[in-house]
């Protein structure tokens, strides 16, 4: 049987409470593996391991509970090696990056932010701002809507526009946050958001982080943002 790996913390880690249950049906006890100086949070690996509900939560609370206690080097989900020896062996190998990245890590946590565009407010804004733009959008209505040709026009000027707004709003979500975080790592680009970046932000400072996103908000509201934290960090572990 493979071991799945949770995350890895530094030696003297507190244990977490027993049981501490992970992935599978039934769901798998998690065991610290020492090696060194450094502990991983392991456990067996159930043969048919699936990205199902019950085993992202249970993957997302062992992690938590043990990052409440300690600095964590979370590992996604689905993290397997072949057996014990070998999560050993791995962490002799790597023992003083590890140890390295625990101390950058230690009391941090992640904040995910992904943010989109009001698009009724946005395209107030953008007509708003060009008066070209405005121009064009008021002969079309003057003309009923205008031809075939008119409104190819005035769209492919929107859309350009609009694009043009998602690029500088990207930048003003990501420089309005970095102040009060220690770290920043852009997310996958997606079209579905204009940003996607995850902040490393102090514990002790994590209110001062959801007021930073409180009052973007407000000062930009054409802007919609989604929040998820606080998480373990994965976004900055190798």
């Amino acid at each position: 049987m493979s071991t799945y790996v949770y995350g890895i913390a530094r030696g003297n880690h507190p244990e977490l409470p027993e049981p501490t249950n992970g992935v599978g049906e039934p769901p798998m006890p998690v065991r610290a593996l020492r090696a060194g100086e450094l502990t991983a949070l392991v456990s067996d690996a159930p043969e048919d391991l699936r990205p199902k509900r019950r085993d992202l939560l249970a993957h997302q609370t062992v992690l938590s509970e043990a990052g409440a206690v300690g600095a964590v080097l979370p590992m996604r989900f689905g993290s397997l090696s072949a057996d014990d020896e070998s999560v050993r062996t791995v962490l002799a190998e790597r023992e003083k990056h590890y140890l390295e990245r625990l101390d950058a890590l230690d009391h941090k946590v992640e904040y995910n932010v992904k943010a989109t565009h009001d698009e009724e407010a946005v395209l107030h804004q953008v007509l708003a701002e060009d008066a070209e733009l405005r121009a064009l959008n008021e002969a079309n209505r003057a003309a009923g809507g205008g031809t075939y040709e008119q409104k190819l026009r005035l769209g492919e000027r929107v859309v350009a526009a609009v694009q043009q707004r998602e690029k500088r709003d990207g930048q003003l979500v990501k420089q309005a946050l970095e102040a009060a975080a220690g770290a920043v790592s852009p997310g996958p680009e997606s079209s579905g958001w204009l940003a996607n970046v995850s902040f490393l932000v102090d514990r002790d400072h994590t209110a001062e982080f959801v007021e930073a996103v409180d009052a973007l908000r407000k000062e930009h509201p054409h802007l919609v943002l989604q929040v998820n934290g606080p998480l373990p960090p994965y976004s900055f572990v190798e």
